[in-house]
């Protein structure tokens, strides 16, 4: 893999434009470190958020393939070299995209239909492959990161969460279901310990965060007590919606279990980003409920 001319297109997502902001920044910028450029999609739109079901429900596959219609257009356009990768970070998009890809590539009568829908696009060839930008890292390689790390980890220990979509179905997930090691690798090779939490595959509630509050909250406690049982001091994830279950969902859990000791929740992409020593604008601690500011202070690494 030549990483220094690297030209990737990248499908965003809605909320990464919104709430988790901080996960684009810190996760493009990582990128470009390591010598990959993520070239956003034009006019792309929403992934449509869960993968339908139901066998004959073809139209909800329309907005999922749209987007990958989009990369052809970049080929097409010139502003890629005939790569048919499309690189995604949040956990709901990769999942939504690579089952309408898989869908689609196995069923040439489901993509006229679809194609048939889209009159007024191209037709989608089905070469599209959707990755994780996690995939991409373990591609590089633990030792071509490692080269990259400027400000190491060092002492901090990091609980990698992986919620649902990372890993389920098999034939989706970017790694052992159950035994995931692709975030242990990267936070091995930015310096820091990685502790194992059981719990890292348990969902987090999804959706139920609007309806079922409580049920939520006696599974962010769950999640987060035992890695904080187990040593950690910080909780890495790559869903925005477990994100916000497991980091905004601590006010609430607190009031449930007033003994429950808060931690900080973040993106594996910031913890790129501090390692790599990048500007602090490009980590997004900011906009992390439970601040994990004073933690890194007194660990050195973030300055006072």
């Amino acid at each position: 893999m030549n990483s220094n001319s690297m030209r990737l297109p990248y499908y965003p997502g809605c909320t990464l434009k919104t709430a988790a902001s901080d996960f684009e920044i810190s996760a493009l910028a990582s990128a470009e470190a390591l010598g990959m450029e993520l070239l956003e999609l034009p006019r792309w739109n929403c992934c449509g958020t869960v993968f339908s079901l139901t066998d004959d429900d073809l139209i909800h596959h329309v907005a999922p393939i749209r987007n990958l219609i989009r990369v052809q257009e970049m080929n097409r356009d010139g502003i890629l070299d005939n790569e048919n990768r499309l690189v995604t970070l949040c956990s709901m998009c990769f999942s939504t995209l690579k089952r309408a890809e898989l869908l689609v590539r196995a069923n040439p009568d489901k993509l006229k239909t679809i194609n048939d829908f889209m009159y007024l696009e191209d037709d989608y060839s089905g070469d599209v492959t959707v990755v994780h930008f996690l995939e991409l890292l373990r591609d590089l390689g633990q030792e071509a990161i490692s080269e990259k790390v400027k400000r190491p980890l060092t002492g901090l220990k990091v609980a990698p969460y992986y919620g649902c979509m990372m890993l389920r179905p098999k034939e989706v997930g970017i790694d052992d279901p159950e035994q995931p090691t692709i975030q242990s690798d990267l936070f091995s090779a930015l310096g820091a310990e990685v502790v194992y939490n059981p719990y890292m595959k348990l969902c987090c509630g999804s959706y139920q965060t609007m309806n079922e509050k409580d049920a939520v909250v006696r599974l962010v406690h769950d999640i987060l007590s035992h890695a904080r049982a187990d040593g950690a001091h910080v909780v890495a994830t790559s869903c925005p919606l477990c994100a916000f279950n497991l980091d905004k969902r601590q006010k609430e859990v607190k009031q449930t279990y007033p003994d429950f000791e808060e931690i900080p929740v973040l993106y594996f992409t910031q913890l790129m980003a501090l390692a790599f020593d990048l500007e602090p604008g490009f980590s997004g601690f900011d906009q992390n409920y439970v601040s994990v500011e004073p933690l890194f202070k007194d660990m050195q690494l973030i300055p006072e």
